[in-house]
């Protein structure tokens, strides 16, 4: 998966030490990242091919090699980078900067989305002290958003569900998923949206992994559950454009190399459901 970046290590502390010639800048332009692509894998821009500026944010280090945010005026691309939008971007090789550029970019969106409080329109400051955005006038403190959801694997002994979404660009498929509602269990959430999606009961619910889906600002949970019932699918058909039951051997093989989904497909292409009775819920 993206994060799984070993021998690497993502080191995301919140710190305010003073950046390097050596450490890399990710600057977000109207056209998008600033980067260039060298054999399939993704190469940020190091700060001494920059030109000096002051409005620099530390987000995190990789390697202990710093990660700065640029903030204000967007600097002409040095020789050989460009302005690429960012989507397109997933399809390279993952390594620790393609997660990255993953980790930046969320808190790019955050650090966007909040420059003036929610509560009394004042304008926000960053806090000195842990990775927060506070307002001097009424004492709002902000912090980086992280939505919960999960992925369930609906299982029937050697039968996988997968669906696919409806009127989204991403056609391949995936299995049922869903975001976490206030004063909701996540065993309760994996419950509900399998129910609101496919109209199908569930059982026996084993937690598989966790996955920060940088990309949209979530925190994924992977459980396999069991059929519990009918395997009859009534279809949400404002989400989703199709829901399929396939048997091991007929299970796509196209899914994502970096996401929790492709993994959770592969591992039932491979194994079947997991066999340990541990954290079944």
């Amino acid at each position: 998966m993206i994060q799984d970046i070993a021998p690497h290590i993502y080191e995301n502390q919140f710190s305010t030490a003073a950046p390097t010639s050596e450490d890399f800048c990710l600057v977000f332009g109207q056209d998008g990242l600033l980067c260039r692509v060298e054999q399939d894998h993704l190469v940020l821009p190091r700060l001494e091919a920059l030109p000096p500026h002051s409005a620099l944010t530390r987000l995190f280090s990789v390697d202990h090699r710093g990660f700065f945010l640029w903030e204000g005026d967007i600097p002409t691309p040095p020789a050989g980078f460009s302005y690429r939008p960012t989507k397109p971007l997933r399809d390279l090789c993952p390594d620790e900067t393609l997660f990255a550029l993953g980790a930046g970019e969320s808190l790019w969106r955050w650090y966007q989305a909040n420059r003036f409080c929610g509560h009394c329109g004042g304008k926000m400051t960053k806090g000195t002290t842990e990775r927060s955005l506070v307002c001097p006038a009424c004492g709002q403190v902000v912090y980086p958003k992280i939505c919960p959801g999960v992925i369930a694997a609906v299982y029937d002994g050697d039968r996988l569900l997968l669906t696919r979404y409806q009127g989204r660009a991403f056609t391949r498929y995936a299995l049922v998923a869903g975001f976490n509602e206030i004063g909701e269990s996540i065993e309760d959430t994996v419950r509900r949206e399998v129910m609101e999606e496919v109209g199908l009961r569930v059982k026996n619910l084993q937690f598989y992994k966790s996955q920060p889906w940088v990309f949209t600002d979530t925190l994924l949970m992977g459980f396999f559950a069991q059929l519990d019932g009918s395997d009859h699918i009534t279809l949400q058909e404002d989400e989703l454009s199709e829901a399929v039951w396939f048997s091991r051997a007929a299970l796509p093989t196209d899914h994502s190399a970096i996401s929790l989904t492709g993994e959770m497909i592969e591992y039932f292409r491979r194994h079947g459901a997991p066999q340990a009775k541990v954290n079944i819920l």
